[in-house]
């Protein structure tokens, strides 16, 4: 009668391998060891010993499980895909630097356009006031016009902050602290579909900050790693995400999916 008790424990203990929280829960449910549920013996330690090991491996399966949730992606702070506006107008929560921002709708998709005219750099602030531990994400399209190129970016820290810019003409990205380049890395993706661009800033030391970014075609899968880095010694000046655009080919920038994330540190 023993053994046919160990095995029918055994069998719920397999079902339920992949949940180490549910198999611990199981075993003390049943008034058994892990031992006899791992190993199908019929011997176990005494009660005291088998409760002390099972108490002790479900605080570690729960906080192995807390560690997971730490690990996640962070709060979203604000996004908007434009969806919900209105056709020709820019959202009332936007500050507009300068430029003809509007909304437009290709197909079942509305995005914000800056104008092919004039070339100059034009930008926005969005989202909250922010100064570390952040993401700013957001989707953008320019195309070419012979040998002239758009240029087209994500920031973050405002006005005077962190630039992360897609440069065509000069195949790179690249980062800028204000109106300083503070680091470059090749990029020959084709302009002309939708991109994906991404750039964070994280606390690292006591007055350590790293800025990293990364673009990536929409159809292609996101890269593990940051394409650009900078180590930053002074302290980031708090603001808003901001997006960019400079039309040099005369066509039309689009811009979609904005967001900005909260980062959470382990």
């Amino acid at each position: 009668m023993r053994y046919e008790t160990i095995k029918m424990k055994q069998k719920y203990f397999n079902r339920l391998f992949s949940n180490g929280r549910a198999k611990l829960q199981l075993c003390l449910a049943c008034g058994t060891s892990l031992r006899s549920f791992v190993f199908g013996r019929r011997s176990s330690p005494s009660p005291a010993a088998a409760l002390a090991l099972l108490v002790m491996l479900f605080t570690l399966s729960s906080e192995a499980e807390d560690a997971k949730t730490s690990s996640a992606a962070g709060k979203i702070l604000y996004q908007n895909n434009f969806e919900k506006a209105e056709l020709g107008g820019v959202p009332d929560e936007f500050l507009v630097l300068d430029g003809g921002f509007t909304v437009k709708q290709e197909a079942s998709n509305k995005f914000l356009e800056l104008p092919g005219a004039p070339l100059e750099t034009f930008g926005l602030l969005f989202g909250p006031t922010l100064e570390s531990e952040v993401a700013a994400s957001a989707r953008m399209r320019g195309d070419a016009k012979g040998r002239r190129y758009p240029t087209f970016a994500l920031g973050l820290n405002g006005v005077s902050g962190y630039r992360l810019q897609v440069s065509p003409a000069k195949d790179a990205l690249e980062l800028y602290k204000g109106d300083a380049v503070v680091a470059t890395a090749p990029f020959e993706e084709k302009i002309g579909s939708w991109m994906k661009l991404r750039l964070q800033v994280l606390k690292t030391g006591e007055a350590e900050w790293k800025v990293e970014g990364k673009v990536w075609l929409e159809s292609a899968p996101e890269p593990e790693k940051a394409q650009i880095t900078f180590e930053e010694k002074t302290k980031p000046i708090v603001g808003r995400a901001t997006i960019w655009g400079c039309p040099y080919a005369g066509k039309p920038i689009q811009f979609d999916d904005l967001a900005v994330t909260e980062i959470t540190v382990k």
